[in-house]
């Protein structure tokens, strides 16, 4: 099973200003990308998890906690798996990949904190792959 990556970006800067730029990212699987807005930081979004979808997760604005786990049977998961967490903001340039057979579980840290995730799947593709669990299901960390 593939690990999760983090991907580095880096910045350049001079008297035009700056640019970010992520030359490490493979972009070729990429076939579409969505933003994230909570409307509550106190909200989480998950655990929602992909047998075959993979997802790049990159911090626009504020920060965000993603807690991942990876599924051992996505009919009757086991109630002790472990979780991990990752902190992505907007001051550090990176991208997190999840690969497929893992779920996650978001929250913001901020108010309108901004979060691009971008897919190998098709909106149909990825419905069809899409498990939801019990926020419950596995102990995630939330402290910052």
């Amino acid at each position: 099973m593939a690990e999760i990556q983090r991907i580095n970006g880096e910045y350049f800067k001079d008297h035009r200003g700056s640019l970010l730029f992520f030359n490490q990212l493979d972009m070729r699987e990429i076939v579409r990308f969505y933003e994230i807005f909570p409307s509550d930081p106190k909200l989480i979004r998950g655990w929602q998890g992909h047998r075959t979808e993979k997802k790049w997760f990159y911090c626009t604005k504020g920060s965000f906690i993603i807690n991942t786990v990876l599924i051992d049977n996505f009919d009757k998961p086991s109630k002790s798996l472990v979780t991990s967490k990752y902190i992505l903001n907007d001051t550090f340039p990176e991208v997190l990949l999840v690969p497929q057979g893992h779920a996650t579980a978001i929250r913001a840290m901020e108010k309108n904190a901004r979060l691009q995730v971008y897919s190998n799947f098709t909106l149909e593709e990825s419905k069809n792959d899409d498990y939801r669990f019990d926020l419950e299901e596995w102990p995630a960390d939330w402290k910052t």
